[in-house]
């Protein structure tokens, strides 16, 4: 059952679309700040709530112009604790019967899990309501990924009377407690994901639990296709066929099925070099690999790069390769973007049978495709692409069109921005 607004806080500022984010900004969330930017483009008004400050050193360079005002919520509960206690006293005793009636929720969800980070986000909720919220305009809170920063989403709203929706991607998808998604799904106002194999993974959940008909959309992410406009690119000059992988280093990504397809190919006599950008909790056990299987002057990992760098890489590649799997704990991608740079810049792809990718990733047509977790399976797709010439110029060919007609996301956020005028009446004279 929805939860009916109860307090609305006034508002002197242009209508706004608080927007609740796990980080900002993040190198590998890229999609999101182009979606912010492209929603400013349109006429939203942005005000970003960030639950920890950026970690990286960069970012890349479409955040620049982005105008949203950005508040950091305190990120622990230690140091911070006297800001939580001191703006949630003050909401509890201004509105007693709604804090606590969120509090109950609270803790109905902290006996389903025992994760003390629920807490955590109710008082990051509070601090947000009380200190952030008044006189900013924001009349709606979305939150992007299903798990900690709906949360906050989800307190928030319920103690400032506003209505909250969230975006679903991957990981906060598969990893999360299927009864505490349910109830996100529940008292959400509407439901975005970025791939129709995650929407219908919702609808089934929402099915299972009973949970009433929220509207759950699918907007795929798309990209920039000025940007990644591409050429007509043989990779390198120097004989060497040239393999690129741009993955974050975790277990989905299955770098380590890509390693040892590259080590499969140069045992067949093929001049590899294969470059690796990227950066996560794997990169010790990567490293460790590529030294395991004598690829040390065949791999060159190169870490996190912004996305001039990466086009440059593009541009010297012969194929894209990415492995991407299940991990044990359930985490899976939805459409690696980078799938999408790749083909829209005329490099072909060769990926995996996991997840969404088979909605971007037609075998044959618009890339080749293999089962995860088989590196002879992926070493022969690569050795395809690199010795048929015609089929290769067919799935360049065919793979930009794609990418062009469906993932171009100038298109994709005019509907996306026609879901939250659909739902927040404040927003629909934008």
């Amino acid at each position: 059952m929805k939860v009916k607004p109860r307090q609305k806080i006034p508002t002197a500022a242009a209508p706004s679309l608080g927007m609740i984010l796990k980080g900002y900004p993040r190198i590998s969330e890229t999609f999101i700040s182009n979606e912010l930017l492209l929603l400013e483009d349109l006429g939203f008004t942005i005000h970003i709530f960030s639950m920890r400050k950026p970690r990286e050193s960069f970012s890349h360079a479409s955040v620049k112009h982005i105008r949203a005002r950005v508040d950091y919520l305190p990120e622990t509960l230690l140091l911070p604790l006297p800001r939580f206690v001191y703006h949630n006293v003050l909401l509890a005793v201004r509105a007693p019967a709604v804090y606590f009636r969120t509090l109950k929720t609270a803790l109905r969800r902290f006996l389903r899990t025992w994760k003390p980070a629920t807490f955590k986000h109710f008082l990051q909720a509070g601090y947000l309501v009380r200190r952030c919220l008044p006189g900013s305009g924001v009349v709606h809170f979305h939150a992007h990924f299903a798990h900690s920063p709906a949360s906050v989403a989800m307190f928030a709203a319920q103690l400032s009377g506003l209505a909250f929706s969230f975006t679903a991607h991957a990981k906060d998808i598969y990893i999360s407690d299927p009864l505490q998604l349910s109830e996100k799904l529940s008292l959400a106002k509407f439901v975005v994901t970025c791939t129709e194999y995650n929407r219908r993974h919702l609808m089934s959940l929402a099915d299972r639990q009973n949970v009433s008909s929220t509207p759950i959309q699918r907007v795929y992410h798309g990209i920039d296709l000025e940007l990644f406009a591409g050429g007509e690119f043989a990779g390198g000059s120097d004989g060497h066929h040239r393999l690129l992988t741009v993955a974050r280093l975790t277990a989905k990504k299955g770098v380590p099925t890509v390693l040892r397809a590259v080590a499969l190919l140069k045992k067949r006599g093929l001049s590899i070099r294969h470059t690796l950008i990227g950066d996560g909790e794997d990169r010790r056990k990567i490293l460790t690999l590529i030294r395991k299987l004598g690829l040390q002057d065949t791999t060159r990992w190169l870490g996190t790069l912004p996305h001039e760098a990466v086009l440059r890489h593009y541009g010297q590649a012969n194929v894209f390769v990415l492995g991407c799997e299940v991990a044990a704990n359930g985490d899976r991608d939805g459409i690696p973007n980078v799938l999408l740079e790749s083909m829209a810049m005329g490099v072909p792809v060769v990926a995996t049978r996991v997840s969404a990718i088979p909605e971007l990733v037609e075998d044959g047509r618009t890339g080749l495709l293999v089962a995860p977790r088989d590196p002879d399976q992926l070493a022969d797709a690569v050795q395809r692409l690199l010795t048929d010439r015609l089929l290769r110029e067919r799935i360049v060919e065919d793979s930009r069109k794609t990418v062009r007609e469906h993932f171009d996301n100038r298109q994709l956020i005019v509907d996306l921005s026609a879901i939250y005028k659909d739902h927040v009446p404040q927003l629909r004279g934008l």
